[in-house]
């Protein structure tokens, strides 16, 4: 079996390590270990009798629900079959673009949903030394003039840019102040916010609220990750209503299902789970952020998310390989992020007790 792209892939690391899939301990995707909540279990349960019909293809009550939730008109709302779905129709409008400018090291789906459609990407890297050196807390904003290649202060009148915030994989968060400039130099600025909601309102740098006054802006968001549902395939698109029909028309029918529908519905409305988290996180990224940097030939970068980057003296890989075979523990390498390769690792923030079976898995391999 081909070593896998994305993380998550427990069938890969099952076989390699030779034992059942239930007993690996997944670092290597950043889903949140405290769910799925009790409330989306509920509301699956009891919408099972939905699954003998269709769903409605505009998705009416879902897209009210999330309009609410973030005080919008519904129709600048649109599910869809996870947040990649939504993102190959951003990688289709900003093709018709001259040039799309995209953020490096960017996660993979980004090359697929704009190679799809050919489009020209100009790779825009992000200065790791800054990343490295800002507040483990995530509270230091990183400054996109310094932290960005220079090309983004330019003006680019037929050109589109596509970035993450926070970032995947170095957890960097950028300022909405210094991203608000950019919604006035590019035709089309995509923004993936799919780990912005592990930041609570008061202290996330989201651009939701500014997004009915710039009809060149697209914010996707994931509900499977804070949520921990990546297998319903559930995010949305916050755009105009102009964009998002036409992204209706391209695509498939019933692109979200019905047991999905009913889960999103109900966590929206679970607070006490987004404040369980929003409590969780930050005492386990510190736990997790210590004991890495304690060990031999690591050095973990700071970040605003619920994952860490980490550089290695060692081969990435084969401290993964060694991980999964000896302790069962799959951790994301960066092979597939070519500006890292194979000295850098990246590893979710779990609960405290399986924070520290890493900590303890890794300070085993590194002393062999």
């Amino acid at each position: 079996m081909n070593r896998p792209f994305h993380g998550g892939n427990l069938a890969w690391a099952a076989a390699f390590a030779n034992c059942p899939l239930e007993s690996i301990l997944d670092f290597s995707a950043s889903i949140n270990p405290l769910g799925p909540p009790p409330s989306a279990i509920a509301a699956i349960q009891a919408h099972l009798g939905d699954l003998k019909a269709y769903p409605d293809p505009r998705y009416q009550s879902l897209r009210q629900a999330l309009a609410e939730f973030h005080r919008l008109p519904p129709d600048w709302v649109l599910p869809g079959n996870g947040a990649a779905e939504l993102l190959t129709w951003a990688g289709r409008e900003l093709a018709a673009l001259e040039t799309t400018y995209l953020t490096t090291p960017a996660f993979g789906d980004y090359r697929r949903a704009l190679n799809a459609f050919n489009a020209r990407v100009v790779a825009c890297p992000l200065d790791l030394t800054r990343v490295k050196s800002s507040n483990p807390a995530g509270s230091d904003l990183l400054d996109l003039s310094q932290g960005l290649d220079l090309a983004l202060t330019r003006s680019h009148s037929n050109q589109g840019l596509l970035l993450n915030n926070p970032h995947n994989p170095t957890g960097a968060l950028f300022g909405k102040q210094d991203l608000l400039p950019l919604l006035a130099q590019f035709a089309l600025v995509v923004v993936d916010e799919a780990f912005m909601d592990f930041l609570p309102p008061l202290t996330d740098q989201s651009l939701m609220a500014v997004v009915q006054d710039y009809p060149n802006l697209v914010i996707l968001r994931s509900l499977t990750k804070f949520y921990s549902l990546p297998g319903l395939r559930l995010g949305y698109a916050i755009a105009h209503p102009d964009r998002l029909q036409r992204w209706q028309q391209w695509r498939d029918p019933w692109a979200v299902n019905a047991l999905a529908i009913a889960a999103a519905k109900a966590i929206l409305q679970d607070t006490a789970f987004q404040h369980q988290t929003w409590h969780w996180l930050p005492s386990a990224k510190q736990q997790l952020m210590q004991g890495l940097g304690q060990l031999p030939g690591l050095i973990p970068y700071p970040g605003a998310a619920n994952f860490l980057l980490v550089n290695s003296q060692s081969s990435s890989s084969q401290l993964q390989a060694q991980l999964l075979k000896n302790h069962q523990i799959l951790i994301r390498d960066c092979l597939s992020f070519p500006e890292l390769g194979d000295r850098y690792f990246r590893v979710a923030v779990r609960t405290p007790t399986d924070n520290q079976r890493l900590l303890t898995g890794l300070a085993q391999v590194l002393s062999a």
